[in-house]
C-alpha cells in the first residue's frame, strides 16, 4: 500500500512537471524577448532535471541521479553562455546609439 502511494505521488509529480514544463515551452516560444525566452527555457531544463531525478526514485536507477547532474551543468552553462551574448549585444547596441547621436550632432 505505502509502495503503490509513493509510486503514485512520485507520478503525479512528474506529471505535473512537465505540465509545467510545456507551458514554459509555449512562454519561450511566444516571450515578447529574448530575455524571456532564456528564462523560460531555463525552466524547461530545471524541471527537466526534476523529472530525470523522480524517474530515477521510481526506476530506483541511480546512474539517472548523475545524468540529471549533467544536465543541470550543461543547463547552467548554456544559459551563462546566453546571458554574456545577450550583454554583449546590449553594450554594442548603446555604442551604436551612442556613435549614431554624435554623428548627427556635428
Amino acid at each position: 500500500m505505502l509502495e503503490q502511494a509513493k509510486n503514485f505521488i512520485l507520478i503525479a509529480g512528474a506529471a505535473a512537471l512537465a505540465l509545467m514544463g510545456f507551458a514554459a515551452l509555449i512562454r519561450a516560444v511566444l516571450g515578447p524577448r529574448f530575455t524571456d525566452r532564456i528564462i523560460a527555457i531555463n525552466m524547461v531544463n530545471t524541471m527537466v532535471v526534476a523529472i530525470i531525478t523522480l524517474l530515477s526514485v521510481y526506476l530506483r536507477e541511480d546512474f539517472l541521479v548523475d545524468v540529471a547532474l549533467v544536465y543541470a551543468l550543461l543547463s547552467f552553462l548554456m544559459v551563462a553562455v546566453l546571458a554574456q551574448m545577450v550583454t554583449i549585444r546590449s553594450k554594442r547596441r548603446k555604442r551604436n546609439q551612442k556613435e549614431r547621436g554624435s554623428s548627427h550632432g556635428t
